[in-house]
């Protein structure tokens, strides 16, 4: 993987004192109780207070009355000043034998980036709302907002989280952004917002768990630790979407062996598909290759002569890359965008899906990826309205989706990012906490997080309690598979699935 797109990698990739009870009002309004609780200057002073809502939804398990809330949880400095607001949404299924009570399921839901907003989760997999991009999920003109009959909500009350500098979640003072922004710092922000949650809503008995994507799993294993840590509250599992788990795997050396083993299935699996030839055999096959013969080799003596034409020409047909470039390269694949298909542009997020490219004169990739910045940016101005028009939360501010400036300025602490590592975290939650479970999902052609890579970090942990503790769950499609209606609905019964089996 080149520098340029590690740095794409990235781009994509906060107790109460007192509880409050979330009050239920029979029509669209705002709360009363939820004024401004401090009085704020500047950018604060755009966020209305908190805008609740009631809906229904009908799933294959039935009917499902609920109370929306949209607002914001407001933190304070050691001075009393408030330092930052962060938006949430919540969805809280009504009281009632068949779906609601205190003692629900509660997840929590964050994206990754680091500066990405939670709206890629919320109107792509688990909202009762979510934007239908076309009929194969690639078409950003054609987002149409529908009802979600795969929603969590079935099994689970949400609540989705901005971290400070995305959606509508800002620091009070501009400057002091970057307090947030940093894997400590935000994972302690992250715990702040959800124990002041807790708290307000009196849901303590409830078994809570953290979602996240991208960086936004490594996120949630940090904050899972973080709420122990400093809220003295224990999750009772931990789901992973597509996630960075260990900055050395993913961030790492363009000519470690192991690295380019870790990723040589998900470009197979997007030339499977391709082909129209993907079967679980055939992707079965390719991992087998990839940690054997293309692992060995890559890690040896260059091969000469006959042996490395017959290597090169193996690795070009299970990859789709030209022998030639393949050979130039001894095997290893870097600058893939280009290359894989001629005169198109494939995407990092979705190796099986490609564009006309529209600098052909170029030789090398530059600008926006095709899923990225093509696709999934309708989900901002999506979220924007429907928050709006449906939720009833009005503010002039800009929902910022992904905010690039965050990435540059991240705090990844001693070593920087190829330092980071959640492996120590997971292994201590699996030996802490008997009940603890994780589940980590991945799509097969996903070149950002490519599941090879967190398949070998779950691969390598030690057995802890009972077999079953860890899930590992792969999707056709690629790092945001969801976006394609049979991929989200299968994920989604896997969900429902893990969360029963804790009952």
């Amino acid at each position: 993987m080149t520098r340029k797109s590690l740095c794409s990698v990235v781009a994509l990739l906060l107790a109460a004192s007192a509880a409050l009870a979330q009050p239920s009002p029979e029509t669209k309004e705002q709360r009363p109780e939820a004024r401004r609780e401090a009085s704020t200057d500047g950018i604060l002073k755009l966020l209305p207070a908190d805008a609740v809502t009631q809906h229904s939804i009908t799933t294959p398990q039935g009917k499902i009355d609920y109370t929306a809330t949209a607002g914001t949880l407001p933190f304070y400095d050691q001075s009393g000043s408030q330092s930052a607001s962060v938006f949430y949404t919540a969805y809280v299924a009504k009281n009632s034998d068949k779906n609601g009570g205190p003692n629900r399921p509660l997840t929590f839901a964050f994206n990754g980036g680091p500066g990405a907003a939670s709206a890629y989760l919320h109107m792509g997999v688990v909202g009762p709302r979510i934007l239908e991009l076309g009929p194969e999920g690639h078409d950003a003109a054609r987002a149409e907002l529908r009802d979600n009959p795969a929603t969590w909500l079935a099994f689970t009350d949400l609540v989705l989280i901005d971290p400070v500098g995305t959606g509508w979640s800002r620091a009070a003072k501009g400057d002091n952004a970057k307090n947030f922004w940093g894997v400590r710092s935000d994972a302690d922000a992250m715990a702040k917002a959800i124990a002041l949650y807790v708290a307000r809503n009196n849901r303590g008995a409830a078994p809570k768990y953290l979602l996240g994507e991208s960086y936004g799993g490594f996120r949630a294993v940090k904050t899972a630790r973080a709420l122990l840590r400093e809220q003295g509250l224990a999750v009772s599992g931990l789901i992973l979407v597509s996630p960075l788990l260990e900055g050395w795997l993913t961030f790492g050396d363009d000519t470690s062996a192991l690295r380019a083993a870790l990723q040589m299935p998900s470009f197979a699996a997007a030339e499977l598909e391709r082909k129209k030839a993907f079967t679980p055999q055939a992707q079965a096959e390719a991992e087998k290759f990839a940690m054997t013969d293309y692992l060995v080799t890559l890690a040896g003596k260059r091969p000469e002569g006959e042996a490395a034409n017959a290597f090169y020409a193996r690795v070009a047909a299970m990859t789709g890359v030209p022998d030639g470039t393949i050979a130039s390269s001894r095997g290893f694949i870097n600058d893939f965008v280009k290359t894989i298909r001629a005169g198109k542009i494939v995407s990092r997020y979705d190796a099986d899906y490609a564009v006309d490219d529209p600098t052909p004169e170029r030789r090398s990739a530059r600008g926006p990826d095709p899923i990225l910045d093509g696709v999934s940016r309708a989900y901002g101005g999506g979220f924007a309205d429907y928050a709006r028009n449906e939720l009833g939360f009005k503010t002039e501010m800009t929902y910022t989706l992904l905010a690039n400036d965050i990435a540059g300025n991240w705090d990844w602490g001693n070593g920087g990012r190829f330092a980071a590592t959640s492996d120590d975290d997971i292994r201590t939650l699996l030996a802490f906490s008997p009940s603890f479970r994780l589940m980590v999902v991945h799509g097969y052609a996903d070149m950002v997080t490519p599941y090879g890579m967190s398949r070998y970090v779950l691969d390598h942990l030690p057995p802890i309690g009972p077999s079953g503790r860890v899930q590992f769950k792969l999707y056709r499609g690629g790092h945001m598979f969801y976006i394609a209606a049979g991929q989200r609905k299968a994920f989604s019964d896997d969900a429902a699935a893990f969360y029963r089996a804790a009952e």
